[in-house]
């Protein structure tokens, strides 16, 4: 018997009901959150535990204080908001966790039935599909940025109208000058003063430092660990990779933050050696796709390295000035400008981590998977580093072909055996 699912049925039944299945959602959420803490995953070590209680924690929070919250995009600026101790919900992971619901076909169906094209992502029609059924709590406020996705200021413009609450959406450069810096930096001091007075409360300038220094200790942490990654193997799933985007994005600076990363460095300077052929993944990572699953999840013939998008920037953060140091980060994050950067710095962590192969799973309606693939395909082949790309979904499951993924990624995997 399938729990989650019979719950997830309860919540579809309900969709018509939205303070009905909304309360289902945040039980559900609730108990998931008590369930992994006293009862964690033993296949897995302690920070990797840690990591799925603060990651359900994370996205109870701001869905039960909705007054406390801000809806955000994955690249938000949301030291902002860690220095008031306010939520941030993120659209991605807030589909994600939909998806882990079983309840992203209705959403998704909704979404589409009140005229979102079937072409767009998944991750933002399940948002959608969420506020068309009214089973999103009304943050305070909402902010967003123009990178990588050309779907999230479309996306949070349309749910801020229904909503009605304030949408502030940051411009960034796609390259990198003083000019670009300042005009990043002015918009976040707007972001400043628009925030103080939706919260009424002051972001003091030594709290938002002790943020970035925390984050800046964080980012030491996290090259640290990779430089492990080469030689040792944690046992690990692919969902566990997909929830460091919490702490690698939306949450950093936080305390928890910095005490996962320092659990996760202890625990790969304390795993074995690495047995067999290890796995990078371009962007996102397939969680959900039942072939990935059975042969990757916590597997001793394949290693999982995580994603580039987990590393997308690790440098320090200026102190002295902390919003020209935040607009300096979000202008070179490897996932802003062009193409040729972000495969500069792919190279780059593929000379730290050495994988024996890439894998890109191109998301459905994602432009930046499917975009750059040629030259990405080139690139690492000058490296010798096989690749395989995969079409699919990474969270509306209805639009995977299970069976031509078998086919290739059992084909890939063996080959790379053979190298």
């Amino acid at each position: 018997m399938d729990v989650v699912k019979i719950y997830s049925n309860i919540i579809k039944s309900n969709l018509s009901k939205p303070k009905v299945a909304q309360g289902f959602l945040h039980t559900g959420l609730y108990l998931g959150e008590k369930f992994v803490k006293l009862f964690p995953n033993k296949r897995i070590p302690q920070s990797l535990q840690y990591l799925n209680w603060i990651c359900f924690q994370n996205i109870r929070k701001p869905l039960s204080n909705q007054e406390n919250s801000v809806w955000v995009n994955a690249f938000a600026p949301t030291e902002l908001l860690h220095a008031i101790d306010v939520y941030p919900l993120f659209i991605e992971a807030y589909s994600s966790f939909m998806s882990g619901f079983y309840i992203e076909d209705s959403l998704v169906d909704l979404a589409e039935t009140r005229g979102i094209a079937n072409t767009l992502c998944s991750f933002h029609k399940i948002f959608l599909g969420a506020g068309e059924a009214g089973i999103l709590p009304k943050p305070k406020m909402a902010f967003t940025t123009s990178m990588v996705c050309d779907a999230n200021i479309n996306t949070f413009r349309y749910l801020t109208n229904k909503y009605q609450v304030p949408l502030f959406a940051i411009d960034i450069p796609s390259k990198y000058s003083q000019e670009s810096v300042m005009y990043v930096k002015n918009q976040l001091l707007e972001l400043k003063e628009i925030i103080e007075d939706n919260f009424s409360r002051k972001i003091e300038l030594n709290k938002l430092r002790e943020i970035l220094q925390r984050e800046n200790q964080t980012n030491l942490l996290r090259k640290e660990y990779m430089s492990y990654l080469s030689k040792r193997a944690l046992p690990n799933a692919l969902v566990y990779e997909m929830y460091m985007m919490f702490t690698s994005h939306v949450f950093m600076g936080t305390e928890e933050t910095l005490r996962f990363y320092s659990l996760l460095l202890n625990d790969i300077k304390k795993a074995p050696p690495k047995t067999g052929p290890s796995l990078f993944f371009i962007q996102l990572l397939p969680f959900y796709e039942p072939n990935f699953k059975r042969l990757l999840d916590y597997s001793s013939d394949y290693h999982i390295l995580g994603c580039d998008l987990n590393y997308d920037y690790l440098e320090p953060i200026d102190l002295e000035d902390p919003y020209e140091g935040l607009a300096q980060k979000l202008i070179k994050n490897i996932y802003n400008g062009s193409f040729a950067n972000r495969i500069e710095s792919i190279s780059k962590i593929i000379e730290t981590i050495k994988p024996d192969g890439a894998i890109q799973f191109c998301h459905w309606g994602c432009k930046q998977s499917i975009g750059g693939i040629n030259l990405l395909k080139d690139a690492l082949e000058q490296k010798g580093i096989p690749f395989l790309v995969v079409d699919g979904d990474i969270v509306d499951k209805r639009n995977n072909q299970e069976g031509q993924i078998n086919t290739r990624l059992e084909a890939f995997l063996e080959m790379l055996e053979k190298i």
